[in-house]
C-alpha cells in the first residue's frame, strides 16, 4: 500500500485548489490493469485529495473513521483498490455495503479499455499482468481480470473507457466529473519578478528578460526606489519600447494561456528578469499580473529578489554615510 501526498519536491509553495462543495468526499478507483489507475490516483492528488494507492478494501471502514468522513470533515480521500490485492478485493462489495448502510456517500470510478489497448501497454511497459501465474498469458490474465471485475463494474458511478485516451484527456475527463468549475479557474498562474545577478530561477515555465529597457537604477531620483513606486512605473511603462514590448507580451500570452488550459496544465510560472530585480522586472510582473486577471485568471505576484536589493541598497547608504563621517573626522 503506497500513501501519497505529493509527487515530487518543489521550491515553490504548494497551492491546493478550491473544489466545489458538491465534490466527492470520498472516491473509490478501480478498474482493469493497464487502464490508467495511476493517471486517475495523480489527477485526484493535484485536486487536493489525500490519495491511497492499493488499498486492501478491508481498511476503507476504518480509515473512514480515521478520517472523521461520518462526522462532516472537509478532508476528501481518493484511493485505489484492485486486484494487486488479490486475497482481499472479493471483500470490496461487502464493504460498500456497510459504508452505505453508514450513511457514508462515496463514489466509484471504474476504468476500462479494450483488450488490445490494454495488450498493447502491456508489451510497452514490459509488465507482468497482476493476475498472470505460470504459464498464463497477458491475454489471459486480462480476460480473467475482466470476469472478476464484472459485478463491481456494474455498480460503479462512472465508467471511463480510456482505451483511445491520451493521459491529459483522461485527466479532463475526471476533472469534468469532480468539478463544475473550468479548466481556467483551475489553473494558478505564478508571477515573479527576480534579477539575474542573483541567479535565474530553475522553477519557472517561462523566463523573459526585459533587461533591454531602460534602467531606472541610473536616475539617482529612483535608484532607491522599487517597481512598486509610481515614479518607477511610469519611468517603466511609460516609455515607447516598453509599450511595444507590453502588445507584443499581452498577444502572446492571450495565444498560449488557453493552450495550457486546454492541456490540463495546473500550476504555470512566468518570471521576468532584470539586472537587479528591484526596478523594471517588478513593475513588469505586477502589469502582467493585471492584464492576466484581466483575462480571468487566478494570478499570484510576487518579486523574488526585492529584499535582497532593498538590503544592498540599505549597505551601500551606510558604507557612504560612514565613508563621509570618516571623511569629516579626518578633516
Amino acid at each position: 500500500m503506497k500513501v501519497l501526498s505529493k509527487r515530487g519536491a518543489s521550491s515553490q509553495p504548494s497551492v491546493q485548489p478550491a473544489l466545489p462543495s458538491e465534490a466527492p468526499t470520498l472516491v473509490i478507483i478501480t478498474g482493469m490493469s493497464g487502464a490508467g489507475r495511476t493517471e486517475a490516483m495523480h489527477t485526484f492528488e493535484d485536486l487536493g485529495y489525500f490519495c491511497i494507492d492499493n488499498l486492501p478494501p478491508t481498511f476503507l471502514i476504518d480509515l473512514v473513521k480515521l478520517a472523521g468522513l461520518s462526522s462532516g470533515s472537509e478532508r476528501r480521500l481518493a484511493v485505489v483498490c484492485d486486484l494487486r490485492a488479490q486475497e482481499f478485493f472479493s471483500a470490496l462489495t461487502g464493504v460498500l455495503a456497510r459504508l452505505r448502510r453508514r450513511n457514508v456517500p462515496y463514489t466509484m470510478l471504474f476504468l476500462d479499455a479494450t483488450e488490445e489497448a490494454l495488450l498493447a501497454r502491456f508489451k510497452a511497459s514490459r509488465r507482468r499482468h497482476p493476475l498472470c501465474e505460470g504459464d498464463m498469458t497477458v491475454t489471459e490474465g486480462i480476460s480473467a481480470e475482466r470476469e472478476l471485475l464484472a459485478s463491481v463494474r456494474e455498480t460503479a458511478n462512472f465508467i471511463i473507457d480510456t482505451s483511445k485516451k491520451e493521459p491529459q484527456a483522461l485527466r479532463k475527463e475526471i476533472r469534468a466529473f469532480i468539478s463544475q468549475k473550468s479548466q481556467q479557474d483551475e489553473l494558478r498562474v505564478s508571477v515573479f519578478s527576480f534579477g539575474f545577478k542573483n541567479n535565474s530561477p530553475y522553477d519557472a515555465d517561462i523566463i523573459i528578460d526585459v533587461r533591454f529597457l531602460p534602467n531606472p537604477y541610473y536616475e539617482p531620483a529612483l535608484r532607491a526606489q522599487t517597481g512598486l513606486d509610481d515614479a518607477v512605473r511610469s519611468f517603466v511603462l511609460d516609455r515607447s519600447e516598453t509599450q511595444e514590448f507590453l502588445r507584443s507580451w499581452h498577444d502572446l500570452l492571450r495565444v498560449i494561456m488557453p493552450g495550457y488550459v486546454s492541456e490540463g496544465k495546473r500550476y504555470l510560472s512566468l518570471a521576468i528578469g532584470c539586472t537587479g530585480g528591484q526596478h523594471r522586472s517588478v513593475a513588469l510582473a505586477e502589469e502582467t499580473g493585471v492584464f492576466l486577471r484581466e483575462l480571468g485568471y487566478q494570478v499570484a505576484v510576487s518579486h523574488r529578489d526585492l529584499p535582497l536589493a532593498k538590503a544592498a541598497e540599505s549597505d551601500a547608504a551606510e558604507a557612504k554615510a560612514a565613508e563621509a563621517k570618516d571623511t569629516s573626522e579626518n578633516a
